[in-house]
């Protein structure tokens, strides 16, 4: 068996981390190495939007986050890798090496006989376009469903609701890190700092760093604390009425019963 017959995909997990592969590893260290995500994505043959939000997923999914970007639209914008960045690349690439090595190893031992179905990857795949990590604060539990409380980041929290059953097949208990999952398209997005009253459980406050607007829709990016940003997609009629542009504070609202829990 040749070695090109066998690839060894590695997906970093950890505390305060979810599965980081090598797309996204290769994204931070171009983005560090040029100081730009249009550069980055010129080199990779990325797009720009492809480099951003796979820099954004990364943050959204560490303690801290690996990299500092400024957005200044497809022209521009500065940025800088961060010491948990370096410490993710570095022990992502020794992680690598080691289990290349192993796998030439196995390849090549004669008595090893269908080596390829040792290695394999299982990983977390969602359209769900918001995934935070974030840890559980509170559980508060009722005869039927279990509110939980999450730490987003330090400006924001997050309320879920599952089951009971769901509770307990999670683990869920104060201290517990989780991934949360909104759909882009579950986000409600308010302008300001006054909101008119509404039904939806959570209200995540942040800024507009990102506005990319189609035939239909407008994506909105909020930048909502700790190098992590949040995703609405709206009708463009609704995000020119409100109106939200680049720099404007606002408010991302959805129900309690939209956010999906996961753990590892």
């Amino acid at each position: 068996m040749k070695d090109s017959q066998v690839e060894a995909l590695l997906a970093l997990r950890g505390k305060g981390q979810g599965p980081i592969g090598r797309d996204r590893i290769a994204m931070l260290e171009a983005v560090a190495e040029h100081g730009s995500i249009t550069q980055a994505a010129k080199v990779l043959g990325f797009s720009y939007k492809a480099v951003w939000d796979g820099v954004n997923a990364i943050n959204n999914l560490l303690p801290r986050p690996a990299l500092l970007a400024q957005a200044g639209g497809r022209g521009g914008g500065g940025a800088a890798l961060t010491e948990e960045g370096r410490r993710l690349i570095s022990a992502f690439r020794r992680l690598e090496e080691k289990l290349t090595r192993i796998s030439r190893a196995i390849v090549e031992d004669e008595e090893a006989g269908g080596a390829e179905n040792l290695f394999w990857s299982l990983a977390m795949k969602t359209s769900a376009r918001n995934a935070f990590r974030c840890e559980v604060v509170d559980v508060r539990r009722a005869p039927v469903n279990v509110e939980v409380s999450l730490r987003v980041s330090e400006q924001n929290t997050m309320v879920a609701v599952v089951t009971n059953d769901s509770a307990e097949e999670l683990g869920l208990v104060p201290g517990r890190e989780v991934v949360a999952l909104v759909k882009s398209s579950f986000v409600m997005l308010a302008r300001g700092d006054v909101l008119p009253r509404v039904s939806a459980r959570n209200l995540i406050w942040g800024q507009v760093v990102e506005r990319i607007d189609g035939g239909v829709n407008s994506e909105i990016i909020l930048d909502i604390g700790d190098g992590k940003t949040l995703t609405a997609v709206i009708t463009r009629e609704s995000a020119e009425e409100l109106p939200l542009t680049v720099g404007d504070r606002a408010c991302a609202l959805f129900k309690a019963s939209h956010v999906i829990l996961a753990v590892d």
